[in-house]
């Protein structure tokens, strides 16, 4: 008996593009319906039910943001693979928060979409593990302050819309600089304790009778200088999430007291011997691998395992440097908001610089250059005269001034 064909929605209003996908669709044996926005294609959907459908993001009447919570709505196992030439951190988490499937950026190969095609219907039930969320991402710590449209990037956002609103404990991993802390922001933001506590501690930043104290707590008369009782961080995190960065500097015994927090959500306060139950989600960040700390005898083997259920690994500005320009703009607008000043212009023999540098330091030390730079500027344009020794001497670049 021939196997029934799967069907496939595409929703396009570029006609061109439309037919281009239709075309790979049935080359590939499927049965293909289109629509040129989401209204006609929910109107196909009342007597047609595909097995997925792919929509373009912008689209007059219905757009496909409409489409994709509408389609939900609907019938929340069906997936979605969303299309736009708008890859802006914010829709793309939006997209995957609102259920979908996958995000596809264009100009796109037409291969990868027929993968992801593949893929989502081998995977229907993936769907399910999305699910919506309501309210808006707090100002402070607004999602579109996660810059780069690169495709490492853009891969970090879908899973931080698929991860949001599980308690699933995140580990992440990144040079100094690339914006770990930020990304626990966003993680945290989007899920449903965005409205609990998010306490944040860097394990590097105190001693281990210090860390274990500030941590746990401790109990009046525990150690010198405990003149009263004191709640710790995880306590206060209760409801929320805690954000333990540089999780690789935290010792062996403290290793062992974290470990029995994540298997039961209990611990002792120093000097205690009660046991205090919390509820609370552990985002931990490193710039160490982990998994070398672990052969090499360094980090508990189990407490990695409990970590890392999912893992996002930030990849060095040197190897997205399509992202320099976005982030020398975001940087731009954001000090000469500060400052209260008009916009400051950048050369080109500038951005040569910045975009032949490998920025050891990565988003960071970019975010320094470009505030020092500006200073240096006194409100004009930016010239390699105001760039740091290190930069200017990677090249000599002629100066065309650019707005």
């Amino acid at each position: 008996m021939e196997e029934e064909k799967k069907v496939i929605l595409v929703v396009e209003d570029e006609k061109p593009l439309r037919i281009a996908l239709c075309n790979v669709l049935q080359d590939e044996g499927f049965q293909v319906l289109e629509a040129e926005d989401g209204k006609i294609a929910l109107e196909l959907m009342r007597d047609n039910r595909p097995n997925l459908i792919i929509t373009d993001l912008k689209m007059p009447k219905v757009d496909g943001m409409k489409l994709l919570k509408r389609i939900k709505e609907m019938d929340h196992e069906l997936p979605v693979i969303v299309i736009t030439a708008y890859g802006t951190s914010s829709t793309a988490i939006d997209a995957m928060k609102h259920g979908a499937y996958d995000y596809i950026t264009k100009p796109f190969d037409l291969d990868v979409v027929l993968l992801t095609v593949k893929r989502a219907l081998f995977h229907e039930a993936l769907a399910m593990e999305v699910k919506s969320l309501k309210d808006e991402l707090s100002e402070k710590y607004r999602i579109d302050n996660i810059i780069g449209n690169s495709s490492q990037m853009q891969e970090i956002y879908k899973t931080i819309g698929r991860i949001a609103e599980s308690k699933a404990t995140v580990l992440i991993q990144g040079e100094s600089g690339t914006g770990k802390e930020l990304v626990a922001n966003a993680v945290h933001y989007n899920s449903l304790r965005k409205n609990g506590p998010f306490i944040k501690m860097n394990c590097a930043a105190l001693p281990e009778t210090l860390l274990e104290s500030e941590l746990f707590g401790h109990e009046k008369g525990s150690f010198t200088g405990a003149v009263s009782a004191r709640r710790g961080k995880f306590e206060a995190a209760h409801d929320g999430t805690i954000f333990l960065d540089e999780i690789g500097e935290m010792s062996p015994m403290l290793q062992s007291k974290l470990l029995r927090v994540l298997q039961d959500q209990t611990f002792d306060r120093v000097g205690g011997n009660q046991s205090i139950t919390v509820d609370v989600r552990v985002i931990a960040a490193t710039n160490k691998h982990l998994e070398e700390e672990v052969k090499k005898g360094k980090f508990r083997e189990d407490l990695y395992y409990r970590l890392n259920v999912v893992f996002i690994q930030i990849p060095p500005l040197r190897n997205r440097k399509e992202d320099i320009i976005p982030l020398i703009e975001y940087f731009l607008r954001k000090y000469s908001s500060e400052a209260k000043s008009e916009s400051i212009g950048i050369s080109k023999a500038v951005v040569e610089l910045l975009l032949n540098y490998d920025w050891p330091g990565n988003v960071r030390e970019l975010e320094n250059v470009i505030e020092r730079s500006m200073v240096f500027s006194g409100g004009k344009t930016i010239i390699p005269e105001h760039l740091p020794v290190t930069l200017r001497a990677t090249s000599q670049l002629s100066d065309d001034n650019v707005k």
